[in-house]
């Protein structure tokens, strides 16, 4: 199994709805906010090539919003979604599967692009979709808080194109493909979807949005996105246990400088968990 990181670029989010009811003396410390109170935030999808699969884990906020859309949430920065994926020496053919941890635009929008006809159509025609059945009947009719994250451009065009498939939900974790492994959790939506990956020396866990930077590696740093924030304090324990104790590596979907990093217990702080060591994929 072989891993890589694929930068799809930078985006703004409001530091209080990211760091929930931290006070913003202390988040500000780890991510400064601009003027308008905007932190800036990494977009960053996984490549898993393995037994002969190109497996793309999220797919980033893509490129066909419009220009209003675009100000809310400032993309920027010099990496793409194709370009990073060119730059591995792999057009958008060679993907076999597109994994969605969930449906919120920042992590499926690159999913689907706008042809040369105008029409959404798959932005990687050779791939299956994975989602779960559940997480797609809650981004159909979502609730208030969440309306403005599922726009159903990004997710809607892959059922009518055939290509989305769900996978059965379990409260256990399951084996989905060798090596691989997922978690469904419920603390930031519905039924989102961890990849728990083992290669021959380690296992890494994608933890999308229930850790989403490093900076939320501790335990009141819960987003004022998450629909059930209790629960994703117990979702976080358990990841962060598992790390701690068997070195996991996490990886940081929207950390804007630590793409991975292992965690340790801290002592001298009474054994709270910590960041450990910044890694390289």
């Amino acid at each position: 199994m072989i891993l890589s990181t694929i930068e799809t670029g930078y985006f703004k989010l409001d530091g209080g709805a990211m760091f929930g009811i931290v006070p913003k003396r202390l988040w500000s410390k780890l991510n400064p906010p601009d003027e308008q109170n905007l932190c800036t935030w990494s977009m960053r999808c996984l490549l898993v090539e393995t037994e002969g699969r190109k497996i793309l884990i999220d797919t980033g906020m893509g490129d066909k919003q419009d220009a209003r859309f675009r100000s809310y949430f400032e993309p920027h920065g010099d990496a793409s979604l194709m370009d990073s994926l060119r730059k591995k020496g792999l057009a958008p053919e060679d993907i076999t599967d597109v994994f969605l941890t969930h449906l919120h635009f920042d992590h499926c929008g690159g999913a689907v692009k706008i042809d040369e006809n105008g029409k959404l159509v798959p932005a990687f025609p050779n791939a299956t979709y994975w989602s779960n059945e559940r997480h797609y009947a809650w981004a159909m009719r979502p609730n208030a808080r969440e309306k403005a994250s599922f726009l159903q451009e990004n997710f809607v065009p892959l059922q009518e194109a055939g290509v989305l498939r769900f996978i059965p939900v379990s409260d256990a974790d399951v084996k989905w493909l060798p090596g691989i492994e997922l978690r469904f959790v419920y603390g930031h939506t519905e039924a989102m979807m961890l990849p728990i990956l083992k290669d021959a020396k380690h296992t890494y866990v994608y933890c999308a949005d229930v850790i989403p930077s490093s900076h939320h590696i501790g335990m009141p740093y819960v987003m004022a996105y998450d629909v059930r924030p209790l629960l994703t304090l117990e979702e976080k324990v358990c990841i962060l246990n598992d790390a701690a104790d068997q070195g996991h590596r996490l990886i940081f979907e929207h950390d804007p400088v630590v793409g991975c990093a292992t965690v340790v217990r801290d002592e001298a702080q009474h054994g709270r968990i910590v960041m450990g060591k910044a890694l390289d994929i």
